[in-house]
């Protein structure tokens, strides 16, 4: 339903109501015009207002119809009005957001037929990269403050192995040896079902060799696809994306996701990572004026493919309660079918672009998303075949919370730049910032793998001095002498060390209490 170049019409009838079912009296959004009947209406602004974006959203539409620039509107918008908003950067086109619109014939036409005074405008932004791949300041988490949920979904472990995990890291938490990078976890497992390790979880169901087996070689395989990276100190504080700019507009935090796109199931569990740390850590707030955040989850699709029950349970958790911690979530996929039910009920605004119906797995995906909208005047079917690029069918929440009358829009454009910025401004931006110097560079500390690669020494050098001490005997008994006194043996020498007395005060005071943990299992930061 592109719309034909004809002058709009009077408003009257069904138009008219919908019109007014987008008239808020508070700070709202502007979207677009109208679309009714073949013609725009740019005197009928179809708007979001500010206060409902924390009750979470979905864009959605084919490749090629425009979802990527309704992020783009709808971040410089929030950012204008204070709000901080996170945008994962899949394609690399994003950038563009923190630099000027290029004026041009088809941007005043655009701004002419939505009533848009339109303005070049760049927008407050930092960049970031998962693990320091690309050029953004780099996103790293602790495997503790990962967790065993998310973990598993990423290493696509079965349910038995996903149990088996877990039961890793509650020794782990137990005995105070920190997680920090997958090399730590490899050693944890390893050393649970050695000779010396594998009675520690005898208790409590133990763990077989061939389910360790699996998690060792498919942390291997996650290596072997340059994951280890993501993994590592020091960890990134999520409350970093709830900033604003010296001059009150929020900071559009953009994931530059392009050299990692080939890992889905990593970008998107570590999306979920950052909602479930930033869920953690707030306050509840309720409803606010605005919400602290806008994040928006793109390729919402991969999270949800092949989720355990469990995993689609706390991921309904973590979106039903986040409201309250004035947290908005935008799941942006190409079907409302992509997102469970349960997830999509949690949805209450909603930007439709164009669905193709090609073939009969497209037709029933079409039925499938009218069946989600209200009830409408519009033929639904007809419209969201028949939209062109940069239109949309709309229902958002009003003041209220009630849904909005179903509006067919054609959106605004952008006022920053729709395209990437060029690599060296990005390299400029990202090593300009005041947080590259806190993350840019990774560290390695003492966590579990140098401490059970100590005591395994240890042990090996107690079992030589040992050795060594028989032998001593035996040979003193056959000479009939009597042998000097020992030099302290090695194991000796590193008991009464002051390291080893550290490190065995640090495990003591952890033993017994495991790290308190939220719905994916993720530690809750110590700051």
């Amino acid at each position: 339903m592109s719309v034909s170049e004809q002058p709009p019409a009077a408003l009257g009838g069904p138009a008219a109501e919908i019109a007014a079912g987008y008239a808020f009296e508070g700070a709202a959004l502007d979207l677009g015009a109208l679309l009714w009947d073949g013609a725009c209406h740019p005197d009928a602004p179809i708007r979001i207002p500010l206060p409902v974006l924390n009750r979470h959203g979905l864009v959605a539409g084919a490749t090629g119809t425009g979802k990527t620039k309704t992020l783009q509107l709808i971040a410089e918008q929030l950012s204008a009005n204070g709000v901080p908003v996170f945008l994962a950067d899949i394609k690399g086109d994003v950038s563009g957001v923190s630099a000027p619109g290029e004026d041009g014939e088809k941007v005043r036409e655009r701004a002419a037929q939505v009533g848009q005074e339109w303005r070049a405008t760049g927008f407050p932004c930092e960049f970031y990269g998962l693990g320091g791949t690309g050029p953004g300041i780099p996103v790293r988490a602790t495997v503790t403050g990962f967790g065993p949920v998310l973990l598993s979904k990423v290493l696509q472990l079965n349910q038995t192995q996903e149990q088996s995990l877990g039961l890793i890291f509650h020794y782990a938490d137990s005995k105070g040896l920190e997680l920090v990078d997958l090399k730590d976890l490899r050693a944890v497992v390893a050393f649970l079902v050695s000779d010396t390790g594998k009675a520690e979880l005898k208790g409590i169901g133990g763990l077989s060799t061939v389910t360790a087996g699996v998690i060792l070689r498919s942390i291997t395989a996650f290596e072997q696809q340059g994951a280890g990276d993501f993994f590592g100190e020091p960890e990134f504080d999520t409350s970093e994306f709830l900033r604003t700019a010296a001059d009150g507009r929020g900071i559009v935090s953009v994931l530059e996701l392009p050299s990692v796109q080939d890992k889905p199931q990593l970008f998107s569990t570590f999306l979920m990572w950052m909602l479930a740390d930033l869920f953690n850590d707030l306050p509840e707030v309720g409803d606010l004026e605005k919400p602290k955040l806008v994040f928006f989850f793109d390729e919402a699709h991969l999270l949800f493919s092949g989720a355990s029950k469990a995993f689609l349970g706390s991921i309904t958790q973590t979106v039903r309660l986040i409201r309250s911690k004035g947290i908005g979530v935008f799941f942006v996929t190409q079907t409302p079918k992509d997102v469970p039910s349960d997830v999509l009920a949690q949805l209450g605004n909603r930007v439709q672009h164009a669905l193709r119906a090609f073939t009969p797995d497209d037709a029933k995906a079409l039925k499938a998303t009218v069946r989600t909208f209200p009830n409408s005047p519009y033929d639904l079917e007809e419209v969201l075949t028949g939209l062109g690029t940069g239109e949309a069918v709309i229902t958002v929440l009003s003041e209220k919370g009630a849904p909005t009358p179903v509006a067919a829009t054609r959106l605004r454009a952008p006022e920053s730049l729709m395209g990437p910025i060029d690599a060296a401004a990005l390299d400029a931006a990202v090593k300009g910032s005041p947080l590259y110097g806190r993350y840019a560079e990774a560290v390695d500390r003492e966590s579990a793998y140098e401490r059970l690669t100590a005591e395994q020494q240890a042990a090996e050098a107690a079992a030589l001095e040992a050795a060594a001490a028989k032998e001593a005997e035996k040979a003193q008994k056959q000479g009939g002498g009597r042998a000097p006194k020992p030099e302290p043996s090695l194991t000796e020498q590193v008991v009464g060390s002051g390291v080893f007395t550290s490190l065995a005060r640090s495990i003591g005071t952890q033993l017994g209490r495991e790290i308190s943990r939220s719905i994916f299992g993720t530690a809750r930061r110590r700051r």
